[in-house]
């Protein structure tokens, strides 16, 4: 029998500090309550091209970060409620009926070509209490091409300590964005750009210019960047009008 084989990574903390990071990637925020990551990444294309691919994670997302361990198996129902999933095959006979599925998150916001938003806790987090949320904006540049900005927000309770499971989870966040830019003709950022902080930093027992620089702080919002406007967290004021049914 195949071994299962976690789409983030092993939950054990040795297996976690292992954990593939991309170049330059950053954890934006830690505390007890959960973890913030962010990155950052231009590309060639337009913002329609760009969202286009997005929505199709079949031709993007890392294989080895699958339960069936084939991106193909991915979709993306792009429509409020509609569904990240992962199909998984019959291993006897591909042709028949799959052996089960994965729901990976829900969308609950989608505004073409600019935003789309699905909450659900990714790969072994599913197994916990985690409470997740994924933001990503597109905004086209003088260029031509587009900004692409990921944020991925995670809370709840967790057996693993936030510290210990932030760094992993950037990691694999960081490779899939990394690739998504390489599909669309694009170069990864050099992290999330943040602001001067105050805060006491995590001790480190060895500098490594391979592990994500973890601030152990309270969540706070962070300035716009070079024009991209998070979206709101309160609704827009109600003109007394009554809408739909």
């Amino acid at each position: 029998m195949k071994a299962l084989v976690f789409p983030l990574a092993p939950l054990a903390a040795s297996a976690l500090a292992l954990a593939p990071v991309a170049a330059g990637a950053k954890v934006a925020q830690v505390s007890a309550q959960g973890f913030v990551v962010r990155h950052l990444v231009d590309v060639s294309a337009p913002p329609e091209e760009t969202w286009a691919v997005l929505i199709k994670p079949s031709v993007w997302w890392d294989s080895r970060h699958t339960w069936s361990t084939d991106a193909a198996n991915l979709s993306i129902d792009a429509r409020a409620g509609g569904c990240f999933c992962e199909m998984l095959p019959n291993p006897a006979s591909p042709k028949s009926a799959p052996r089960g599925t994965v729901e990976h998150m829900r969308v609950v916001y989608v505004e073409r070509p600019r935003a789309l938003r699905m909450v659900g806790a990714l790969g072994p987090l599913q197994a916990d209490a985690a409470m997740a949320t994924l933001t990503i904006q597109l905004k086209a540049d003088e260029k031509g091409g587009t900004q692409v900005l990921l944020e991925y927000v995670v809370g709840g309770y967790t057996r693993t300590p936030f510290e210990k499971l932030a760094p992993a989870v950037d990691g694999m966040l960081g490779e899939q964005v990394r690739r998504l830019s390489e599909k669309l003709g694009g170069a990864f950022s050099a992290a999330f750009p943040l602001p001067e902080t105050t805060g006491e930093r995590a001790p480190e027992a060895e500098p490594q210019a391979s592990r994500p620089e973890i601030v152990t702080e309270p969540v706070q919002a962070d300035p716009p960047l070079d024009g991209i406007v998070p979206l709101s967290d309160e609704p827009p004021p109600s003109d007394g009008k009554i809408r739909g049914r």
